[in-house]
Formats: structure tokens, sequence, C-alpha cells
């Protein structure tokens, strides 16, 4: 095996919180839908799809390193918001608190000098700074929409959630 047990088991618990993340955001995304509101509802469907590529990102890397695959499991997500606020700001809290799992296991395969590991998860840390901001941008859309939104569904058809454009290729 290419990498410690403990890693492998933090990997494998952080498999479930990638398969819980994609469960919260089916819900929420079915929850914008039942309100039709189409473009939220298809944004947190794709961040369910995205969650779900990451849990299945480190069950291949469990795999490729000789480990065990170990899901755990995981809690229902909640399915009815007060607000479309409180449902985005849930997604928020829930990619700030990944960043920190991800930050987690980052530090733990460098205390075990596991440097495989460490450019695996270097993907996610880049990921996580687009997931955080995306989803920060929602909530400011969102708030901004206040009680009209169908104005924020409007928005994101035309614009989608980034704040910037790329920067131009060199």
């Amino acid at each position: 095996m290419l990498t410690k047990q403990k890693i492998i088991d933090a990997i494998n618990e952080q498999i479930g919180y990638e398969f819980s993340a994609s469960m919260q955001y089916y819900a929420i995304a079915a929850h914008f839908a039942a309100e039709a509101l189409p473009q939220i509802s298809a944004h947190f469907f794709k961040q369910a799809e995205e969650e779900k590529g990451h849990a299945l990102r480190f069950i291949k890397y469990v795999v490729d390193a000789g480990g065990r695959v170990v899901i755990p499991a995981i809690e229902a997500p909640q399915g009815i918001f007060k607000t479309p606020e409180a449902a985005v700001k849930l997604s928020l809290d829930q990619e700030v608190k990944v960043t920190h799992q991800i930050n987690a296991l980052v530090e733990l395969a460098r205390n075990e000098n596991d440097y495989i590991t460490i450019n695996f998860l270097q993907w996610f840390l880049t990921e996580q700074l687009e997931e955080v901001s995306s989803m920060d941008n929602l909530l400011k859309i969102v708030q901004r929409a206040g009680n009209d939104l169908l104005q924020a569904d409007e928005y994101l058809a035309r614009v989608g959630v980034r704040t910037m454009p790329e920067p131009a290729g060199e």
C-alpha cells in the first residue's frame, strides 16, 4: 500500500462527506425546482454531480493506493428551508466546512510525509477555492434579489455565478 492506513481511513471519511454534500445539493435542487426556479435548481443539480465526482475521485485514489474503500453512512439531507437564502447559506457553510476538511487531510499527509497524497489533494484545494467563491456569489445574488427570486433565476441564466471573467490566456 502506498499510503498509511490512517490516511486511507481519513480519506474514507472524506468520501462520506462528499456523498453527503452531493445529497444535500440534490435536496436543495429539488427544493428550488418545486419553487419553479429552474436556473437555481439546475445550479444545485450541477453542484450535486460535482460533489459525487469528488467522492469518486477519492474512491479511485484509495483503490489506486492499494487501500480498501469503506463508505460511511451519511445523514439525510435537509430538504425544507424557511427562505431561499437559508438554503444557499447552508451550501456556503458546507463548502467552507469541506475546505477545512481538505486542509486537515493535507496536514495529516504532511505529518506522515506522504507526498503522493499531498500531490493528489492539491486539485481539491484549488477546487474548494472555486466552490466557496461560487456559493458566496450565489448567496449575494439571492440576497440582492430579495423577495423577487425570479430576478435571481434570470440573472443566473444570463450571467451565472462568477464575479470576474477568466484572465486572458498567455
